[in-house]
């Protein structure tokens, strides 16, 4: 009999798949990472199972303990899922630009919700990071995950993600295209591949109102980068310990308008029903097309799926209040 030992056994060996048609023009054969195939149907799940793991073996979370995490939502349910099968309880610190099924999800797997609000600075009490802390310090046996700089985030990628790339593409990648928020998947997905051809590029996908891009072009901090916007799971108004920038060969920024109807086009060109960072990363990847050649294997990954997204991006009438359409 084949089956796996629980649900977590089920985490990673996703699969790449060809893009056809919304890739029609570029030159590079175009291949995605579908990571909703995971059970939490987000590349999160691996570096979730993979902080608990570490914190377990080093004893920072104990038998009975309680999680406690900032996320946007994907983080938040592969620990869900991790803590289900390891007895843990979860509390979920998140903010209001998230879409309400990320938050129906949690709930629904039994984590604990608590919503900051977006627009203040990272270090106002008020903030989800600031919240998430202080509730890991207040809270009897409770371990704060902290995935911005937690080591095991980028760690997860470096054994899983990057060896199943190289691996799926027989070594013949030659770019690698993600969306970069914690900064984890393209840090350790990058430290594996740079490691087996220093020649394959790295190109992180930001959004605007992050800071990102401009500090790894100039070093510069800048605070006037830092707006609202729409675009969930990728850019940031601090720099995670997570994100290596020296790995990292460019970034390049999709506006909400593109990422959203970009992540729509997945869905009915490729049937792929992905999330919307995933429509800024393939929008991203069009924005670079004249980098590429006919020899090029250029994989651009999937972060999750499009169900957390039914209210807004894949709404017809949410799309239509954003001036979207």
């Amino acid at each position: 009999m084949q089956y796996a030992n629980n649900i977590l056994e089920t985490i990673g060996n996703t699969p790449l798949v060809k893009l056809n048609k919304i890739t029609s023009d570029v030159k590079a054969v175009v291949l995605a990472k579908v990571e909703s195939f995971n059970p939490g149907n987000s590349v999160k799940d691996r570096m979730a199972l993979k902080m608990i793991e570490d914190a377990e073996a080093d004893g920072r979370l104990k038998p009975g303990g309680t999680i406690v995490e900032g996320t946007s939502g994907n983080t938040g349910m592969g620990l869900a899922l991790a803590a289900i099968v390891k007895g843990y309880k979860l509390i979920c610190v998140s903010t209001d630009k998230q879409s309400k099924e990320k938050f129906d999800v949690l709930r629904a797997v039994g984590a604990e919700v608590i919503v900051c609000p977006t627009d203040v600075a990272p270090d106002d009490p008020r903030s989800y990071y600031s919240t998430s802390k202080r509730i890991g310090q207040e809270t009897p046996n409770a371990w704060y995950v902290n995935q911005y700089d937690n080591p095991s985030n980028a760690l997860a990628h470096y054994e899983q993600t990057g060896p199943e790339i190289w691996e799926q593409t027989a070594g013949k990648i030659t770019h690698f295209v993600v969306g970069v928020g914690t900064g984890g998947t393209i840090s350790g997905v990058a430290k594996y591949l740079k490691e087996r051809n220093p020649a394959i590029k790295i190109w992180g996908i930001d959004t605007y109102g992050s800071v990102f891009k401009k500090y790894h072009e100039t070093g510069i901090f800048d605070e006037n980068e830092i707006y609202p916007y729409i675009t969930e799971g990728i850019g940031e108004d601090i720099l995670p310990e997570n994100v290596d920038f020296s790995l990292i060969d460019h970034f390049e920024k999709v506006t909400d308008k593109d990422a959203a109807v970009y992540t729509r086009r997945l869905a009915k060109e490729e049937g792929i029903f992905a999330g919307n960072s995933c429509g800024a990363a393939v929008k991203g990847l069009l924005q670079l097309k004249n980098n590429f050649n006919e020899n090029d294997v250029v994989v651009v990954l999937l972060h999750d799926s499009g169900s957390r997204y039914i209210g807004k991006m894949y709404n017809d009438e949410w799309m239509k209040e954003q001036n979207f359409f």
